[in-house]
């Protein structure tokens, strides 16, 4: 069943579902794939302890800036990113 009226309008033109599915894929990412991941962090945590975890914000910070650029990147330009990448790893030790 899908639920019409001003609310629900926008709802569908914005994420072009009904209500009801926008509401369980909010439900399942808050109660599922949020609480999943601090349940991983934690085993981790445990684990190896809470020393890498400045490096894992680092890292996420710059792949969500990665994500944020442009959609469309030369496979010469990824080619050269990755070469550099290489380079540059054994260096780090």
């Amino acid at each position: 069943m899908v639920l019409r009226g001003t609310y629900g309008e926008k709802v569908h033109r914005a994420f072009r579902m009904s209500r009801q599915g926008v509401r369980w894929r909010f439900h399942r990412l808050a109660n599922a794939v949020y609480v999943s991941a601090y349940e991983a962090i934690v085993m981790i945590e445990t684990t190896f302890g809470t020393e890498l975890r400045d490096h894992a914000i680092h890292i996420s910070k710059e792949r969500y800036a990665l994500q944020q650029a442009p959609a469309f990147v030369s496979a010469n330009r990824l080619a050269q990113g990755t070469e550099r990448r290489e380079s540059t790893e054994g260096d780090d030790v």
